[in-house]
């Protein structure tokens, strides 16, 4: 039994007891993670991973970190608090597999102006469920309570991943060629990125949530609120099928930030525009905006969370196995020489 209490610090608005409530309820869902190389569970001062380094000979440890961003003002406005978590680690993991490292372990930190424990367990459920669809432990993270900074009712969500790769084996920018075929793999939607903007296109309130989209099939809170997708699982079998020499995750600044990252210098995406399949919410963000279609590539993912680079020769087995494991990748364009930029045409 927990003897920690402090009267006068719940009166100030912390109430400690409460956090000792969240993390019991939040202890099977962190479980559910637990893969080998896991050493402590929750609870003590840092998270401890024992690091496999079998079949490793210049083993490097690749990092990323990320948060939700203002998609948690949908979360607040539906009461939905079960889904952002994945968002979260798909923020982080999707960035570390970039590199070609397969994630080890996460950790998350949640602020909170009032501790309420059903919510942070239904956050924290969020975060285990992506760590699962990553492959990764939850060995850790942190829960601060802080009225006056956070409204009652809200909080944030950030963290990290820490993922490894063997340094011969680090996707790089360095080895694409002339010709190399860009593979799009699909988004799930807006995924968790410019919701600045879209909930000012929507006018994002409790009553607008419940619009029901007809090209959709849902709710518009119900469209906003699906998750990031993971892509850790089939990058991971691609990288092992196929010669992949550079990959990007297409997140803020959509096509004209994240692609140019993903070019050796020398070179130049060429896109085609018709063989991008455009996720219908952009069509419908687009039409009540009235933006123009650079602006929405400059600023959203389009229906294309991840672009892989391969060689020519190897782009249908790259389909292939992309498509074994459960994603509609397509090709998108290629990579010709030129300055590094983007062309969509």
């Amino acid at each position: 039994m927990n003897e920690s209490y402090s009267n006068s610090y719940k009166e100030a608005g912390v109430d400690v007891t409460a956090g000792y409530a969240a993390v019991e309820l939040m202890k099977s869902h962190v479980a559910r993670t637990f893969v080998p190389g896991v050493v402590s569970g929750l609870g003590g001062f840092g998270g401890l991973f024992e690091l496999d380094l079998e079949g490793y000979k210049r083993p490097v440890l690749v990092s990323g970190t990320d948060g939700v961003g203002t998609k948690l003002k949908i979360a607040f406005l539906l009461d939905k608090n079960d889904t952002v978590g994945i968002d979260c680690v798909a923020m982080c993991v999707n960035d570390v597999i970039c590199c070609g490292a397969k994630p080890l372990f996460f950790l998350d930190y949640i602020a909170v102006g009032k501790n309420v424990p059903d919510r942070v367990a239904a956050i924290v459920s969020g975060i285990a469920e992506g760590c699962v669809q990553a492959g990764c432990a939850l060995v850790g993270g942190e829960t601060a309570e802080m009225p006056g900074f956070y409204a009652l009712d809200e909080y944030d969500l950030a963290g990290f991943s820490v993922g490894v790769v063997d340094k011969d084996k680090i996707i790089d920018n360095s080895k694409m060629e002339d010709g190399d075929v860009l593979i799009g793999l699909p988004s799930s939607g807006v995924h968790s990125n410019g919701f600045s903007l879209v909930r000012h296109i929507f006018r994002a309130n409790a009553q607008n949530m419940r619009f029901y989209l007809n090209d959709l099939g849902k709710t518009l809170g119900e469209e906003l609120i699906i998750p990031t997708k993971i892509y850790v699982k089939p990058m991971l079998e691609l990288f092992k099928a196929v010669n992949v020499k550079s990959v990007s995750h297409i997140t803020g600044g959509g096509f004209y930030e994240n692609i140019p990252r993903m070019l050796k210098p020398g070179l130049r995406a060429k896109i085609d525009r018709a063989a991008i399949k455009v996720h219908p919410i952009f069509r419908i963000m687009q039409q009540m905006h009235n933006m123009e279609e650079r602006e929405m590539f400059n600023t959203f993912n389009m229906g294309v969370g991840m672009i892989a680079a391969v060689p020519k020769t190897e782009a249908d087995k790259a389909l292939e196995v992309l498509r074994q494991n459960g994603e509609n990748a397509y090709i998108l364009g290629e990579a010709v020489t030129g300055e590094s930029g983007v062309d969509i045409c």
